[in-house]
């Protein structure tokens, strides 16, 4: 995809092994092998997902919209932040847990989804060649139980049942909006030209994921600042060591090392 960053390798902080290695890009053994992987029924669970979420989004949003009053505004504007935040916060843990744990072979997710994550990491500009069924794919899947239950809801509660419930049903769908769209937004973190100029204001207003701001993530051995919805609880997780007392945690209960199968796919050379 032209204007997409050229990849964390012209990063100062990078020393001359990791650079000489060939660490990112497309053209790296690891990155290519990985991007083998990628297959037709995945793709057409992918396909299926996208297409039953966006039509249960859009027929959610009717029923929001056809309920809406003035004196829901500041619960609504509260669920709304809080959606936001809470969806970034689980952005991050998943982030960090497919980044740093488990492995490309292990059966269904292995493949299905730790792989696009070790993929991204050597060849960071690789989801910028991806279209939108393979970048949402994934999203889509994981929110399509709670729009099916909104849906039910919309269908089956009574008129005041659902008047009460409305600034909560509104927090669930701003979560489910910036969960949904969250590889979409990593997607744009990457994209460094030829995006539109109402997704340059949001990042640059920090409203979604700043570009620069994610790079942070992209020095190796990439383990920090893995929210990538807004970004907002990067820093305060960070200063408090969050995803490092979490891994030594695990370390210490499993004995397993973190980001033993990231490194093993960035280290192949042929």
């Amino acid at each position: 995809m032209a204007g997409a960053e050229d990849g964390p390798g012209q990063q100062l902080e990078l020393d001359e092994d990791e650079a000489s290695c060939c660490r990112w890009g497309a053209q790296h053994a690891g990155a290519r092998e990985l991007a083998a992987l990628y297959s037709p029924g995945k793709r057409l669970q992918e396909w299926c997902s996208v297409i039953l979420c966006f039509s249960l989004i859009a027929h959610n949003l009717v029923h929001l919209l056809l309920l809406a009053r003035w004196e829901h505004t500041p619960l609504v504007i509260v669920g709304v932040v809080a959606g936001a935040l809470i969806a970034d916060f689980l952005s991050g843990l998943v982030h960090w847990g497919a980044d740093t744990w488990g492995s490309v072979e292990l059966p269904i997710v292995g493949k299905a989804f730790i792989r696009p994550f070790r993929e991204h990491h050597i060849d960071p500009t690789a989801i910028t060649r991806h279209d939108f069924i393979e970048t949402n794919g994934d999203n889509c899947l994981v929110t399509l139980l709670p729009l099916l239950n909104m849906a039910y809801k919309f269908r089956t509660h009574s008129p005041e049942a659902l008047e009460q419930l409305y600034p909560w049903e509104c927090f669930v769908f701003c979560l489910i909006i910036f969960g949904t769209l969250t590889n979409q937004i990593h997607k744009w973190s990457h994209t460094y030209f030829g995006l539109p100029r109402w997704v340059t204001l949001l990042q640059d207003w920090h409203v979604i994921l700043p570009r620069k701001h994610h790079r942070i993530h992209h020095v190796s051995p990439h383990e920090t600042y893995f929210c990538i919805t807004t970004g907002w609880l990067n820093y305060p997780l960070e200063k408090i060591g969050f995803w490092r007392r979490l891994e030594d945690l695990i370390q210490g209960l499993t004995g397993e090392k973190p980001r033993a199968d990231d490194m093993k796919w960035a280290q192949k050379i042929k």
